[in-house]
């Protein structure tokens, strides 16, 4: 494994881990990577001072507890992106998610995206009648 300091055409740095060089070569040229700060993809190695260990190896920290895992970078930074592209271009219709998604799912609304909270009740509801809905992790604004 290899570690890339890498930074984003805004001037965003961060570090990412790869298989090898190669690895971080491919996902560059296929446009998989992405900045974890404003999403973009253009993103390029940044200079980096070499690694010379002159001690033992630190200890490494404790696995997170359960519901305290981090999102690895490039997933945070999609799911910034994908947060970006709902709010953009669907409609948020908040607690009321669920009788507008029923609105429109029998017809008595216009179809548009919307998003919004829907409780375990709700989603229940909305599976028996047949309406697909799906939950995304809505991570923080990548300009927050």
């Amino acid at each position: 494994m290899i570690r890339y300091q890498l930074r984003c055409g805004q001037g965003h740095e961060f570090d990412a881990w790869f298989p090898g060089s190669a690895a971080f070569d491919d996902q560059a040229r296929r446009n998989l990577l992405s900045c974890p700060h404003c999403g973009t993809a253009d993103v390029t190695r940044a200079l980096m001072a070499p690694a010379v260990r002159t001690a033992p190896a630190p200890t490494p920290d404790p696995a997170p507890m359960p519901g305290q895992a981090s999102i690895p970078a490039a997933a945070m930074a999609a799911l910034q992106k994908l947060r970006r592209h709902i709010e953009e271009n669907c409609e948020n219709v908040g607690d009321r998610f669920a009788d507008e998604a029923l609105r429109i799912h029998r017809g008595d609304a216009d179809e548009r995206g919307i998003y919004g909270h829907a409780s375990d009740d709700d989603r229940h509801r909305l599976a028996d009648e047949g309406v697909d809905i799906v939950a995304i992790p809505w991570v923080p604004r990548a300009d927050s």
